[in-house]
């Protein structure tokens, strides 16, 4: 029987396009282990939504496992912006590594080359630099442009790639580390990434992969290096991503959980925000006198959960 007993819609600006979004909204749930978050992107099917919702509960009854460390260290995320933007951004971050979105459609190679030149200039020589292309080239526009982009050192290059069988092939003609995201979240069966040898590392995210414990099952299943990231989430939603890399064995890697300076405002009066590049691990308790939402979005995101629901059965 649930336990979830209140759930509240949120709706806050982003502070710059991300993922073709400029709000992030979603619901926060209570439940008898605390606070969880509900906020699958809008072009997600029922069924997709549906582990987004698996995860919500999850943590809303269950909670979070064992921490086996205090603090998290994470990257900063730059967003497909011009070069002096990024270079600010990096600089006023704090954080001692960065990823960056490359790829974006409408934009060209040179644009990525120069955004990327911009942060490991913001980085300097010691700083960790990788690129996330969200799976928008295919094998042969990936080749020249890790290429082009590991002159700056790149630590490894995010889901360049669409499914497990391009990031196989491409692994075999680059030099760049790979770390698979989108295909082992969206495939039929995430151990593939292992009998493919597709990457070198694996991205963990709690709500699209279903759930704390289910990313520590899949961790430990896949034995390669994990980093936990983030869906955009206000400070409810990382603070789980927190506690699945505090309970992971091992933590090799920053973790890209360091994207609450995202969004334009949050859920709480106490955000998870970095400090000296890393998070505390600690669960958030939102101030609801801070959650707003006009009727015609908390509508949608109720019918929304609903559907989620019957989806996932």
């Amino acid at each position: 029987m649930s336990t979830i007993t209140v759930m509240v819609v949120f709706d806050l600006p982003m502070r710059l396009k991300f993922r073709g979004q400029v709000r992030r909204s979603g619901i926060l749930l209570h439940g008898a282990a605390g606070w969880a978050e509900f906020s699958p992107f809008p072009d997600y099917d029922d069924a997709t939504s549906a582990r987004w919702l698996d995860a919500a509960r999850d943590i809303a009854e269950l909670g979070f496992p064992p921490a086996l460390r205090d603090r998290i260290p994470v990257n900063t995320t730059v967003p497909a912006v011009d070069a002096a933007t990024a270079y600010e951004l990096v600089r006023a971050s704090g954080c001692r590594t960065a990823k960056v979105k490359v790829a974006e459609t409408g934009q060209t190679l040179s644009d990525d080359i120069a955004r990327v030149e911009a942060v490991r200039d913001a980085l300097g020589p010691d700083g960790k630099l990788r690129v996330d292309a969200n799976a928008a080239w295919t094998v042969d526009e990936a080749v020249p442009a890790l290429k082009a982009l590991d002159v700056f050192a790149l630590e490894y290059a995010e889901q360049p790639v669409r499914t497990l069988e391009e990031m196989a092939q491409l692994r075999r003609r680059v030099d760049v580390l790979l770390a698979a995201d989108e295909s082992v979240r969206r495939a039929e069966d995430p151990m593939l990434v292992v009998g493919l040898e597709a990457a070198d590392i694996v991205v963990l995210k709690v709500q699209p992969i279903g759930g704390v414990r289910r990313c520590l099952e899949i961790a430990e299943a896949c034995g390669l290096p994990v980093v936990v990231s983030s869906a955009v989430e206000t400070s409810v939603g990382i603070a789980a991503g927190v506690a699945l890399a505090a309970a992971l064995p091992e933590l090799p890697y920053a973790c890209g959980l360091g994207t609450v300076t995202l969004l334009d405002g949050d859920v709480t009066a106490d955000p998870l925000l970095p400090v000296d590049g890393e998070l505390p691990v600690r669960s958030v308790e939102p101030d609801l006198s801070l959650v707003h939402a006009d009727d015609d979005v908390r509508e949608w995101w109720m019918a929304r959960m609903e559907a989620s629901s019957r989806a996932g059965g």
